[in-house]
């Protein structure tokens, strides 16, 4: 037996030995794993500059955000951002009730009677809808930031135009859907007390709760109006600028830079684009839709006067560095640039985009099941967060009903005893 130990001493230390090299090679392996995957999916941006402000916020990130979406201004991609921040950090989004579809009753002043019970008490909101102040601040927390966004009128008319063309009356008159015989005499076709005729007509005002048919040669009216939405909205953002809005979207929030990446969402496929390149023809825009164009130019001014006091180059810092964070994350999700697809040619029907009518293509993408939130249509996503919440609803509300020891039966419940001249119950 002495003569045995030795061998047996080798042995193991030969194992020993195998065991130190095998775990050696793991380690390796898995190191030079992580720095392949850091190198695709780090999205932190650079060291930001001197006097720049650090990408990552130092304050708690804030979760009580109303988003005021207005038509054809890129509201779904905002809204998208925002219903994926809420999934990410379990926050309750308010959703409309099913009588309203994936709207808030639009075109009805919005009321808190429209939200969906199973989505209260909400911390976001950002589906449409029509404002109306006390109802939201009913609705919504104390702690609220309120946010929106505007668009160039005359590339917004257009979009309007287009994709409405089969739902506003005031569109559907017009011969051969021409946009330059609308603008050549409005008041021919429009008419205020129809159902959709906020499409045709100062649709910014009427989102944000104001009169869309006011005079605008009342010197007051409009100056009141925004004086009102500054006392509100904590930020306004500008669509044609959209990265710098959500730059400052971001700060706002203190939110991290991966909270804000996105693809865009909802866009027309090249037919069904208008043309408005006549100086001539934008005019007439400006001019039918005259309250909005002065509402647009107003807080475009007030947003870069916004961009200024966070500092220029700070702000077109991390506008690069977004853009970077978002192209590594299509690379990510698509291989490559994403493509953009007629909705018959998507294969996954959840990311089939709605389509207003047979003259309108909205495209979409087809995309991997780990990037499928990211191009989830607004009809689609509202109706899985509606699901989602539900559940988690009725999961609270079932009662909790303790565990009978195993071997020892539950006790049989005792029947009431009826008196013979007791009525039954109704």
């Amino acid at each position: 037996m002495p003569n045995a130990l030795p061998p047996l001493h080798c042995a193991l230390k030969m194992m020993s030995r195998k065991k130190a090299l095998l775990l050696l090679l793991l380690a390796l392996s898995t190191l030079s794993l992580l720095i392949h995957q850091s190198a695709h999916l780090n999205w932190s941006p650079k060291p930001s500059s001197p006097g720049c402000p650090s990408a990552p916020s130092p304050h708690p990130k804030h979760t009580s955000v109303a988003f005021l979406k207005t038509h054809k201004t890129a509201g779904t991609t905002v809204q998208n951002i925002l219903f994926r921040f809420a999934e990410q950090h379990n926050v309750t989004v308010a959703l409309p009730h099913h009588a309203c579809d994936h709207q808030f009753c639009y075109p009805r002043n919005f009321s808190a009677r429209f939200v969906h019970p199973h989505t209260l008490p909400p911390r976001i909101i950002a589906s449409h809808l029509r404002f109306q102040r006390q109802e939201l601040h009913r609705l919504m927390p104390n702690d609220t930031l309120y946010v929106t966004i505007l668009r160039e009128p005359v590339a917004m008319f257009e979009s309007l135009f287009t994709y409405y063309n089969q739902y506003c009356s005031a569109f559907k008159r017009v011969p051969n859907g021409s946009m330059e015989a609308f603008l050549a005499n409005p008041l021919a076709f429009y008419r205020p007390q129809e159902k959709f005729s906020m499409y045709a007509h100062n649709t910014l005002l009427y989102d944000l709760g104001g009169d869309n048919d006011h005079s605008p040669t009342d010197p007051a009216y409009l100056p009141s109006f925004i004086h009102q939405m500054e006392e509100v909205f904590s930020l306004v953002m500008i669509a044609e600028y959209f990265d710098e809005s959500l730059v400052l979207l971001r700060r706002l929030l203190s939110w991290d830079l991966e909270d804000v990446l996105y693809v865009k969402l909802n866009m027309r496929g090249p037919r069904s684009k208008g043309n408005v390149s006549s100086e001539a023809l934008a005019a007439r825009i400006r001019a039918w839709n005259g309250l909005d164009a002065r509402l647009y130019d107003h807080f475009n001014a007030t947003f870069w006067r916004k961009v200024a006091q966070a500092g220029r180059e700070c702000v077109a810092e991390e506008v690069r560095a977004l853009r970077r964070a978002c192209d590594q994350l299509l690379r990510r999700c698509f291989g490559g640039r994403p493509q953009l697809r007629p909705a018959t040619q998507i294969k996954n029907k959840e990311l089939r985009p709605w389509q207003p009518s047979s003259k309108v293509d909205i495209v979409g993408y087809d995309l991997p099941p780990r990037c499928l939130k990211l191009a989830m249509p607004e009809v689609q996503y509202s109706r899985y967060m509606l699901r989602k919440q539900s559940l988690r609803t009725r999961r609270r509300a079932m009662p909790h009903r303790p565990l009978t020891p195993r071997g020892v039966p539950r006790p049989a419940r005792a029947l009431p005893l009826r008196h013979p001249a007791m009525p039954k119950a109704a």
